[in-house]
């Protein structure tokens, strides 16, 4: 019986460790609250959610469709469509994305086949592309390209906002909000 004891305590201490290194819960995110409103505009969907988009982004059936919601922290910010929060990476230059590779598997790019389409509120000017180094073309406000970030699960999660301190959502003038 003495023997026992101890083994059970050694798979108790096992089993609470190996659940220690399963994925967390995920983060309502600041923004999780009933205050967020949508998107003003619904256009046809051009890019699927963040959420599925962890390994590769969706190749895009139209134009990228943008439009603004309000957060209640933030205040009017950029996302898609589907209300799925936009980004930009203060480490890219003017209309050059520099997020590949493992970075682009947590932020996703905003692909777009066309022109990005903008709704009401924002200034149409603004809008461009910027064309990957794997030949897809990513949509830019501002000169910034834009990025989901994989972890924002819904419409309103802002989840990505100060991450690194280099990633920013966007305010409709195409500049970081950074607050």
């Amino acid at each position: 019986m003495e023997r026992r004891f101890p083994v059970l305590v050694l798979l108790v201490a096992l089993g609470l460790a190996a659940s220690a290194c399963g994925p967390a819960p995920a983060s309502a995110g600041p923004a999780a609250t009933s205050a967020y409103s949508a998107p003003a505009t619904q256009a046809p969907a051009a890019q699927a959610p963040a959420a599925t988009q962890a390994s590769a982004p969706a190749m895009p059936s139209g134009p990228a469709q943008v439009a603004l919601a309000t957060d209640p922290k933030l205040g009017s910010i950029l996302v898609d469509d589907k209300g799925m929060t936009l980004y930009l990476f203060t480490t890219d230059t003017p209309n050059t994305s520099s997020c590949y590779g493992k970075c682009a598997q947590f932020w996703p790019p905003l692909l777009t086949s066309g022109a990005p389409v903008g709704g009401a509120g924002l200034d149409a000017s603004k809008f461009g592309t910027t064309t990957r180094t794997d030949g897809t073309v990513q949509a830019t406000y501002n000169g910034w390209p834009l990025y989901y970030f994989a972890k924002d699960k819904k419409p309103g999660d802002v989840t990505g906002q100060k991450v690194q301190g280099t990633w920013f959502v966007i305010s409709p003038s195409g500049d970081a909000i950074k607050t």
